[in-house]
């Protein structure tokens, strides 16, 4: 299900970043992933949205950025080791689809409830979250 969810809605997840990355093109695009999870998609959206960035820059004749910060957000429950496993397995499939020029890809843990503050002001590009806002009971953010 939650695979579905994402391949629906990456032509948002396009047009959002299209909008965002034309008025700037930062050399380290940073990426947020509110209530990543541990399974198998985990860091799916990470790979759609490195794509996507690639895919852009491409269109626009531009250098991808020459890094990327992943920010993986979920509650301190999580099972982040599970993710961290797979980071091999994922940076080879970057290498592969992207080509030896590929910059840096750095992944993180960002465990913490989303209804406070997770990171400085101004430190992001970007935040997506494709399951979990549901659960708010009321919208607001700090950033």
């Amino acid at each position: 299900m939650q695979s579905k969810m994402i391949s629906k809605v990456k032509p948002m997840l396009e047009q959002s970043i299209k909008s965002l990355y034309c008025n700037s093109f930062p050399s380290c695009f940073k990426v947020a992933d509110l209530g990543c999870s541990s399974g198998p998609n985990a860091l799916q959206v990470a790979y759609d949205i490195i794509d996507v960035v690639h895919n852009i820059s491409r269109s626009y004749n531009r250098e991808p950025p020459i890094a990327f910060q992943i920010y993986l957000n979920d509650h301190f429950q999580n099972d982040f080791n599970n993710i961290f496993q797979s980071l091999p397995s994922f940076y080879e499939r970057l290498r592969e689809e992207k080509g030896e020029r590929f910059g840096a890809c750095f992944a993180n843990a960002t465990p913490g409830s989303f209804y406070g503050r997770l990171f400085p002001t101004n430190s992001m590009h970007f935040f997506h979250s494709s399951t979990s806002l549901h659960w708010l009971s009321q919208v607001f953010f700090n950033y």
